[in-house]
């Protein structure tokens, strides 16, 4: 697998080098070495169990690499009122949980000394239209109500904050903010390292097998012996990750990073350099690198010749709904998949005993994946995984779904749809 080309490659600053010869017998194995696996490892490092990481890629090859670095301690399609009408008594735990992935992230960052452009700056979300104000403002005190910084901003605090007067609020959650996401993945891998755990790239687990005592990996290099298992591959679908990638939806997103802009724009459209994404079914993001390149995404429609088509759209849709003086210079276009969950939860599995699984980030995969990591950590370490703040759920795949990508498409289509009726 060859690693993409995207502005994280590009500028990335803390090299990482895979460990090379298997370790045969292990307390746990882990595969994926994204943020959920190797989040899950540290932990496990940390209370002293020998672990093995596995990943059929090089890092960052994955979700885990191509994002945009948001982090934002919430749930992309639901608020608290929502999780406890499905959760009912134990929806607390999970909002408690979820509410501190952003905090969780950026001290593990100061813990591991990790170079990685950390900024808890807040994250924004405006409010386009009256209906959504009124949601984002009930959310709001839904958050603070449980003790956590979150607020409504007024029109014009938004239009302060953005550039933009076409928004009728926004909801400010104080702790979240930004990350480079591969220097952050390659610090989580070296501190694994640092702790006697071992990080091997390009070996993909081919099969799994139950043993006398616990579980045998089946591996290009070899056969690995583990007493316990976590299973951590998001979308992916292929060998061992199969089972798991086939119970989400994969959705294709397209990132773009522009050239720099000049200090005066900064200024104007993010004064306090927070990230933003909006409420439209078309979801309006933007960021900052350090090098005050702004760094945006979508989704297409159709997939075909979508890469270079997609950035043209983003990079204009940037120019006009920031009022630009001029369209940015395209540095470069990747895309990644996100995997989102039926009820758009996070959920963990178990799929015999000692051998669990994760999955469920729904478009807030920083601060999810570190709090969905060490969830399964402690299912690794003997807690009873029912009683875990993350619900556990029978692993079923979906039906049909190779024919997914077409669905998510017309979903897609209807959201832009009704972006236009609304505006």
């Amino acid at each position: 697998m060859t690693p993409q080309d995207t502005i994280w490659t590009r500028t990335a600053r803390v090299a990482f080098c895979t460990d090379g010869k298997l370790t045969h017998r292990v307390e746990v194995a882990v595969i994926g070495a994204g943020f959920t696996g190797l989040t899950a490892a540290r932990e496990l490092t940390l209370s002293g169990r020998s672990v093995a990481v596995f990943d059929a890629g090089p890092l960052g090859a994955g979700a885990s690499g191509m994002n945009a670095g948001f982090v934002v301690p919430n749930f992309a399609k639901a608020d608290p009122t929502t999780v406890r009408a499905r959760l009912g008594g134990r929806a607390d735990a999970l909002l408690r949980l979820i509410g501190a992935g952003a905090c969780n992230v950026f001290d593990t960052i100061a813990k591991e000394g990790i170079t990685c452009d950390a900024a808890q700056t807040g994250w924004l979300n405006p409010a386009h239209g009256a209906a959504a104000a009124e949601m984002l403002r009930a959310r709001a005190r839904l958050w603070s109500d449980m003790g956590r910084p979150v607020r409504f901003l007024s029109p014009g605090e938004t239009a302060e904050q953005t550039g933009m007067d076409i928004y009728s609020g926004a909801l400010l959650d104080e702790e979240g903010g930004t990350i480079h996401p591969l220097d952050y993945l390659r610090g989580l891998a070296r501190a694994v390292q640092r702790r006697g755990g071992t990080v091997h790239e390009g070996q993909p687990v081919q099969r799994i097998e139950k043993a006398a005592s616990g579980w045998t990996l089946h591996l290009p290099d070899g056969m690995v012996q583990a007493g316990t298992v976590l299973l951590c591959t998001n979308a992916f679908t292929d060998g061992a990750a199969s089972r798991l990638g086939r119970s989400a939806v994969p959705l294709r997103v397209y990132q773009l990073a522009t050239a720099p802009l000049d200090a005066k724009t900064v200024a104007r459209i993010a004064p306090d350099r927070r990230p933003v994404g909006d409420t439209r079914q078309n979801l309006f993001t933007y960021r900052l690198d350090r090098n005050n390149r702004l760094v945006s995404g979508g989704m297409a429609a159709v997939p075909l010749g979508a890469k270079a088509r997609l950035g043209r759209a983003v990079v204009e849709r940037l120019a006009h709904e920031l009022r630009l003086p001029f369209v940015p210079e395209v540095e470069v276009v990747w895309t990644g998949t996100a995997a989102m969950t039926p009820d758009f939860l996070p959920r963990i599995h178990q799929l015999g005993d000692g051998f669990f699984a994760g999955i469920g980030c729904n478009g807030r995969g920083i601060a999810m994946t570190a709090q969905l990591g060490g969830v399964l950590a402690r299912a690794a370490m003997g807690e009873d995984p029912a009683a875990l703040p993350v619900p556990l759920r029978k692993l079923r795949p979906l039906p049909f779904h190779r024919f997914t990508p077409v669905v998510a498409s017309l979903a897609l289509v209807q959201a832009r749809l009704k972006d236009r009726f609304a505006a």
